[in-house]
């Protein structure tokens, strides 16, 4: 049986579900299959940090997630059993805690409202004509081979399709792509458990000791993770021994009482050699893994999902070119990058073994505390409100600096290529869950000489007519940006900027609108 499709995803893990429900709420056609027969019950990745949280507002389901979670409030650090560092993270910065089938099940009940479904029990076996040279305009579709268990086989066409199917799926392989990197020696014990005794529900505890560092994160319903480098020898996780590394590594008077999950594994950090192949495209763990140090894992396939679906429906309802999905591999890739190296800085701070590697990561937690250098530019960075897409192009930045302060405000400055701040394109209405979902925004500050500059960012821009115009109060405008010229910001859909400019950057402006999108009645 053929049957025709928009966009088929593979896998329904939280990455696999998002893409799902932002194409769907974007008028495009879904078919989203899993092999598993029902949903995961494995608790899997806790942390989501508030960019995540923002999508997630976005799509309708963050209300949800803050009633199911526990909010994470600061991180305390021990070596040797004594204190080292403590960092509150700040109220806008903080991440949720909660299991992730709660937030698989939170995104499946938000796919059924949207109309979509999972089909499970689907394995898909191979592609019969991809563009094995990568080119994603040299065809119109992908047909995609699925086994139904005993049902059968059934050839899928579809316009796109994404591999949303995690490290160990169908999807990379049958594409034969690479999945580089390298594997840490070391083995990681993991319990989830309820306890007896006294832990802070609302903090990230981490203990370094010279035979390994011990990691107590909180769980809803009184339920804690227990993570710990395993010790030379032993080949399973069970109770008595996560017992015996809390006793020797922990806080103390902590008993395990009641396991809920416990597993033994080891850290990779991998990227794809190539996230897109033909037509079909890789995200989340299918496309990267890397160290659960700082819990970004999840957060960072929520990202991919959204870059990969605004492009696909634009290009899916003819609104962009095809070449704008050009741009998910760098984006996605460089961001994963970042992450993958601030992981590893993490990871490795938990195997230091040798004395003058203990008091080399002491002395460099004991600094930071006394600095204020985390709360200031770690967390944001964990949070997920540095993210940035490097401008490629010239008619992406200013022709000139001018009076712009972005370029003085450093480390934290607004740059081209971040989200715009979200509490102002929230009190704007260009962000946030009533927004149109696939426009355009064009900010706008005037003033001085140039108050007329909203006007002639609507003319130059009629060809436009679905770009959404905002005219930012000044003071909300320089608070936001650093930018104190009149100018524009031009707002991807993702909520990324796209491109800065001055008032005599409009050819800028009208070339980047070119780019990515197709005048009115040419599509």
């Amino acid at each position: 049986m053929s049957t025709d499709t928009d966009v088929l995803i593979v896998g329904a893990g939280p990455t696999g579900l998002f893409a799902a429900c932002e194409l769907i709420r974007r008028g495009v056609r879904v078919r989203l299959v899993d092999r598993a027969d029902g949903p995961s019950t494995v608790p899997k990745a806790l942390a989501l940090w508030p960019r995540a949280l923002d999508l997630l507002e976005d799509l309708g389901v963050r209300d949800e997630l803050r009633d199911a979670a526990v909010p994470v409030a600061g991180f305390s650090y021990f070596s040797d059993g004594r204190p080292l560092a403590t960092f509150t993270v700040p109220d806008r910065l903080r991440p949720l805690h909660l299991p992730q089938y709660e937030t698989e099940r939170l995104l499946t009940e938000r796919l059924h409202e949207l109309g979509g479904k999972i089909e499970r029990g689907v394995r898909l076996l191979t592609f019969d004509d991809v563009d094995f040279g990568g080119r994603i305009d040299s065809s119109d579709g992908v047909t995609a081979v699925l086994e139904h268990g005993d049902a059968g086989v059934e050839r899928v066409r579809a316009s796109f399709v994404i591999g949303a199917d995690g490290a160990s799926g169908s999807t990379r392989g049958a594409l034969g792509i690479g999945f580089q990197g390298s594997t840490y020696e070391l083995r990681f014990a993991l319990i989830d458990a309820r306890v007896e005794g006294t832990l802070p529900p609302d903090q990230l505890l981490y203990y370094q000791a010279p035979t390994g560092t011990l990691m107590i994160a909180p769980l809803p319903d009184g339920v804690f993770r227990i993570l710990a480098v395993m010790p030379p020898g032993d080949q399973r996780v069970d109770v008595a021994m996560m017992q015996r590394l809390l006793d020797e590594r922990g806080p103390g008077g902590v008993r395990i009482t009641e396991p809920v999950w416990q597993t033994l594994y080891r850290v990779h950090a991998r990227q794809a050699t190539e996230y897109q192949r033909g037509r079909v495209f890789l995200a989340g763990d299918a496309a990267h893994v890397h160290s659960p140090a700082g819990g970004q894992g999840m957060n960072n396939g929520l990202q991919d999902a959204l870059n990969l679906a605004w492009k696909l429906a634009a290009v899916v309802h003819g609104e962009s070119p095809v070449s704008v999905l050009e741009s998910y591999t760098p984006e996605r890739a460089e961001a994963t990058t970042r992450i993958v190296a601030d992981t590893d800085r993490q990871t490795r701070a938990w195997m230091a073994d040798s004395r003058a590697r203990i008091t080399l990561r002491d002395a460099a937690f004991r600094l930071a505390a006394f600095s204020g250098v985390v709360p200031r530019y770690v967390f944001p960075v964990m949070a997920g409100r540095r993210v940035t897409y490097t401008p490629t192009r010239p008619t992406q930045t200013p022709a000139r600096p001018g009076p712009c302060r972005m370029a003085r405000r450093r480390p934290a400055r607004l740059r081209v290529g971040m989200v715009f701040p979200r509490e102002v394109a929230v009190a704007y209405g260009f962000a946030g869950p009533k927004a149109d979902p696939a426009a355009w925004t064009v900010v706008v500050r005037a003033g001085g000489t140039h108050g007329d500059l909203p006007e002639r960012i609507a003319r130059v821009t009629a060809r436009w007519p679905r770009l959404r115009h905002v005219r930012l109060h000044p003071g909300d405008a320089e608070a936001a940006t650093g930018c104190a010229a009149p100018g524009f910001h031009l707002v991807r859909p993702d909520g990324h900027i796209a491109a800065h400019g001055h008032a005599e950057d409009l050819p800028h402006l009208t070339a980047e609108l070119a780019r990515f999108l197709h005048p009115a009645g040419t599509q």
